[in-house]
Order: structure tokens, then sequence, then C-alpha cells
């Protein structure tokens, strides 16, 4: 959908109070915050129920909008508490949340109709297909991947009913939004649940391929311009006021005169924050190791020079006073060249026995306007005074003060819910496998119910499988061949396609596949499980990060075995760091020696897989009693070893090499916790 404004809003990050005064200052057109744990940056600043109230009144003031971070993945147990957390975000008057997990979105759309929804990037939106699925829960914008080029938004833009929101400027994941498991699996500290821990910025191979320097579309501000997004987002809620008030100044500026960014703007966005400049690569199509970069002494050292404007501004008011013999006392205060207003009243003044009120003394109490975001002129109060009255100063404080209290309040009122959770995922359990060769899939025998094969590799393979995995990534210029694929897999009678985003539901039905869901959607609640299910997901496998009992509360697959892709790479990083010939032996080798295998998929993005393979098959008995079906991964196993995991699976045995449990691994502050 194409904006319906003549430019695109420019939306701030705030990660604290004096961040968000510092955006507005500067110019931004909306501020994005968080309130609470339930938002991917857990560890800034965040609000809380009080001071969003006051910031949401003081943005509405101003003529901002404030949208409120919801968007990390949420527990069932969690669940409660999230909805309580909306309930408080809709009453604060907030313009809109921004959401990850389609289970929660599903939730507020119930509850809470009148609070739009903005999809996030960790939704892992990649195509029109993706966007108008989103909207049909009620998402009214949606936050496409980062790793998207021009003509990829642009057809978004075109093809989608929702609006369009791209990030402009900030720091960049290297793999893509919602598809990093890397800090959850090797430290115990969720990307997908606001504790990233930032792995990619660690050295690897004695290097920092891992490493992007931050985006800046500075130098394309014409180009946003005329390809009809709706708003351009600055990233940064774990950075400086200073910084949020230098860069949002910089793009305000640019945005209205509808230029690019000149040398000094660069230098000085370079200045405020860099890892050795900036990148555009995603946008431009580009993707190379100029996209990799690092932050340098001299960075950090630039960057302490910044200054910022963080002084709260004063809404200037229009008073109309009434205080005559034998009347109700009565003030209204207005909003200075707006129609907003509110009045209040009092009972007639008393006689004065001595010092009578004076039009000064009322002037004076009327302006006392402390800590509230207003300012009064004299020549902007209209008073009609009798001579000899008497008011207590209170009672001229408390009228007052009853006034600018419900020019400050843009709350909704309460809405009743009653929360009935969706009930646990009975089907019967199924035994499922994704091999990433021909050869694999033959030698696993007759022992799965449904085997998948990637889409690409149909052609190459004799035998049909059950079903197809689709490529993670298809964005909109890359489906016609994907179609094609499809096609294929109908005509050879293929069933089943292992969807890996919301996007491709109807993308697999449209050629008759039933869709069953991969675990990069992400599920984490039965809220998620019954929203795929009611879009037409037969079966999902349950996001790599759960525990087992959490697993058993859901229903589902649960991954018993595989290499788990910690992440998406948009990038080729096979093809520049070793070559093409080492598609099959291509790795990443940590600081501590731990090596983590390259994996090339369709079209030439990588898969980055754990260094070591989850495995709980002596845990297969708990399988049964919880009613869980079993979901294996077989990536770069030759055909001895995928019979050798078969067997001891069967057996319920332990594997003769190192392996990991399920679920993410415990932090160092929840090992110490819990002993």
């Amino acid at each position: 959908m194409r904006r319906k404004t003549r430019l695109p809003e420019l939306l701030a990050p705030a990660g604290s109070l004096d961040a968000f005064y510092a955006a507005i200052n500067a110019g931004a057109d909306a501020v994005y915050l968080g309130v609470s744990d339930f938002n991917a940056r857990r560890f800034a600043d965040n609000l809380n129920e009080e001071t969003l109230k006051a910031a949401v009144a003081y943005a509405h003031l101003f003529d901002k909008r404030v949208y409120v971070t919801l968007n990390t993945l949420v527990t069932d147990k969690e669940i409660p508490d999230f909805l309580r957390t909306a309930a408080y975000i809709r009453e604060s008057g907030a313009d809109a949340v921004i959401v990850a997990d389609i289970g929660a979105a599903t939730l507020l759309n119930r509850y809470f109709p009148d609070l739009p929804l903005h999809a996030s990037t960790q939704m892992s939106i990649h195509s029109a297909c993706g966007a108008d699925e989103a909207a049909s829960l009620g998402v009214t914008r949606v936050v496409p991947a980062r790793e998207l080029s021009l003509p990829d938004i642009c057809s978004i833009v075109k093809n989608a009913a929702t609006e369009v929101e791209v990030f402009l400027h900030g720091a960049l994941c290297v793999s893509h939004s919602g598809q990093c498991l890397m800090s959850a699996m090797i430290g115990g500290r969720s990307g997908n649940r606001g504790e990233c821990a930032q792995p990619c910025r660690l050295p690897y191979h004695n290097g920092y391929p891992l490493s992007l320097r931050d985006l800046s579309l500075a130098s394309h501000i014409k180009e946003l311009i005329a390809s009809g997004v709706a708003s351009l987002k600055i990233e940064g809620r774990m950075k400086s006021p200073e910084y949020v008030y230098t860069v949002t100044k910089i793009y305000r500026r640019l945005l209205d005169e509808e230029r690019n960014a000149n040398e000094k703007e660069l230098r000085t966005l370079a200045d405020a924050f860099s890892r050795n400049g900036f990148t555009d690569g995603y946008f431009v199509g580009r993707t190379e190791k100029g996209m990799t970069g690092i932050r340098s002494d001299e960075d950090k050292e630039k960057s302490r020079s910044l200054s910022a404007d963080i002084t709260p501004k004063r809404h200037p008011l229009l008073a109309i006073a009434s205080i005559k013999s034998n009347e109700n006392v009565k003030l209204t205060l207005q909003l200075k060249g707006k129609e907003k207003m509110a009045s209040a009243t009092l009972p007639p003044p008393d006689a004065a026995k001595s010092a009578p009120l004076s039009a000064s003394s009322v002037l004076e109490r009327l302006a006392r306007l402390g800590a509230t975001p207003f300012s009064l002129s004299e020549e902007d109060v209209t008073l009609s005074l009798d001579d000899g009255l008497f008011l207590t100063p209170a009672a001229l404080n408390g009228i007052r003060r009853e006034c600018t209290d419900v020019l400050l309040s843009d709350a909704r009122p309460p809405l009743a819910y009653e929360y009935t959770p969706s009930p646990k995922e009975t089907e019967s359990t199924v035994t499922s496998a994704l091999f990433f060769s021909p050869a694999q899939m033959h030698a696993a025998e007759d022992f799965f119910d449904e085997r998948y094969l990637p889409l690409w590799l149909l052609k190459e393979c004799e035998e049909t499988p059950e079903g197809v995995w689709l490529p993670p990534v298809v964005t909109d210029k890359e489906e016609a061949a994907v179609r094609g694929m499809l096609l294929l897999a109908k005509e050879r009678g293929v069933r089943l396609a292992l969807i890996s985003g919301i996007g491709q539901i109807a993308l697999a039905r449209e050629y008759g596949l039933t869709p069953v869901g991969d675990f990069r959607l992400n599920i984490c609640n039965r809220e998620s499980y019954a929203a795929y299910k009611n879009k037409g997901v037969s079966s999902s496998v349950l996001s790599a990060e759960l525990t087992l009992p959490q697993c058993r509360d859901i229903g589902g697959r649960v991954i018993v075995y595989g290499r788990i892709p910690l992440m998406l790479l948009e990038r080729c990083f096979i093809t520049e760091g070793f070559g093409c010939d080492r598609c099959d032996s291509a790795s990443l080798t940590d600081r501590r020696g731990a090596s983590f295998p390259l994996m090339r998929i369709y079209p030439h993005r990588n898969l980055l897989l754990n260094s070591l393979p989850t495995y709980v098959g002596e845990r297969k008995d708990d399988l049964c009693r919880f009613s869980l079906g079993a979901h294996f991964i077989f990536t770069l196993e030759s055909d001895s070893e995928v019979r050798n995991v078969i067997k001891h699976y069967k057996n319920g045995e332990k594997l003769p090499f190192m392996t990991r449990g399920i679920g993410r691994s415990r932090s160092p502050e929840e090992k110490e916790r819990k002993g």
C-alpha cells in the first residue's frame, strides 16, 4: 500500500525518556519505545506504565505518534502478563504496538481491536504475500526484512494491503531477523526474546566476518520518498540520547528538503556511530565483504563529542477565566493553534475580607504550570474579574490542574476481556525428517512417516518424498522460479510443504500442497500454533528454543536430532571466504575452537549450523508420553551417519559423540540462580 502523505514518516528510537525527548526535539514524526520485558531491547531503560502515559500525552501535544514494542516471542505462561501489558499500552493512548509473535497478534486483535498492530521485522516477512497474510491478523503495517533491495521493497508497497516501514539507519544483524538462534543456543540469551548477546560481533577465523557495518540510506532519500513507503525507521533503542538527536535531526532535514545527504552530513552520521563506515549493500542488491566492519577506537572517540537537546518543550495555551460575583468560577484552557480544550468550574467566590483577588495574582496562579509541558503568557489570557472577590490559592491551583490533566489525557477507556487459552494440540504423533541430500533420504529407508527434501533438489531425486522444504526466504522477484519448482512437486505427487514463514502458506496451498510449519515459524505458545492451524498449517515443528515441558504444553513436533541452523545469511559467506568448491566443507571457528559449519541453500544464501547437534533420543519415552511428534534435520551427515542416528534413536540410546540437549542453553545468570 502506498502512503497517503507527501513524505514518509520519520520514526526514531527511544530507549529512555531522555532519548524520547531528543527524538521529538530533533523532528521525529513518531517514536518507538519499550515498556516491559516483552520487547526486543530488554536491557534498554524502558518506560513503565506511568511514564508511558506521560510520554504518549506529551507526544500527542506536538502531533507526534508513539509506537510501543511488544516484539518478542511469548511463552504460554507469559501470555496473561503480556495481555495485561498490552491493556495498559492501549489505555495509554499509544498509536500502535509492534508485534512479532503471530499468536500474540491474534490475541491483541481479538481483545483490543482498536489498538493498531505493526508487524516487526522479526515476523520474517519478505514479500507482498507475507504482508497480506499479516494483514489478515489485523496488522496495518509491516516491517519487512532488512535484507530486501529497493525493487523488493517497491514490490511490497505496490502489491500489499498494508503500509510498509523500512529501516533507514542503524545496526544490522548479519542473520535474517527472527531467524537467529546463535545467542540463545550458545549463550543462553535469546535474540528472539530481547536478550541478544551479539555473538556476531565476536572474532571467527581470526577476523570479524559476521560483524556488519551499520546501515545508512542517507544517500538514497529521494529513492525512498519515491518508493511510497509509509515510514523510515532509525534503529537504536540501546543508543544514547545524543545519538538519537544527531541522527534524527539530519534525516529530518533531508526529508524536508527531499534530497540525499552531502559529504558533511555523511561525516556527521559516521561520527555519531559507525563501524568503520556504513553499508547500503542490501538496499542496492550488492552483498559483499565490504559490508563488514567493527567499531574502532577512533569511531568511539568521535561519538563522545555528541550533544543533544533533551529539554522537554512546552506547548502554549490560551486561557479564558471568569471570576464573578454570584457565578460559578470557570476556567477554559485551550491548546494554542488547536481545537482541543478543557474546562473546569468552582462554586462562586467569596467576598474578600482582606487582600481581594487582583488580575496580576490570578494570572500568576494560572501561569504556574510547573512540570507540565505547557506555557501560558499574559497576553493569551482573557480574564473577567469582579472587584472584591476572594479564592484560595489552592482553589485556583486545583482548577488549573484539573484542566491541564484533561489536556494531557489521551487515554482510551479500559476494555474488559477474559483470556481463554487455546487447547493443547492433540494430533497423533508423527516422525518426520528434513534431508539435505537425496542420498541421505535413501539411507533412512522407511523409518519416517514424512520425508522432506529441499524444493530445489527435487529434480535431482528419482524417489519422490512426501514433502518439500521451501526456501526460508522467497522474495517477490524469486517467486516465479519457486512457483516453477512447486509445479514440478505437484506433478510428481508431493503432498506436503515444510514452510518457514507466514508468506509461504498461500503459495503452498495454491499448488495443492498441505503446509507444515518448520521450526522457523518460531512457535512458542499454543496461540501461535492455533493461529497457524487456522490458516491451514496442518502441523508444526516447535521453536528450537523451548524446553520439553514447554513443548508438552503446546503439542506438535520437536526437533529430536540435528545441527540446528543458528543463522540464515543473505550473503554467500562460502563463496566469499572459502570458494565455491568448499560448499560441503566450509565452517567458521570461534575463539574457543568451536567449529560452525556453513551450508549453501537456494539460491546463494547460507545457513550457519550449530557446532554440536541437538539430540534427545534418550527421552524418546517422554516424547511418546507427551504425545509429541519427532522431527530430524540431516544436514552434513553421511549415509552411514544417518543410519547410525536412526538406530540409536530407535533404541532410546545416547549417541556415541557429543551432542546438546533440547532448548536454548542456560545463561550464566540462570546457572547461578538454579545452582
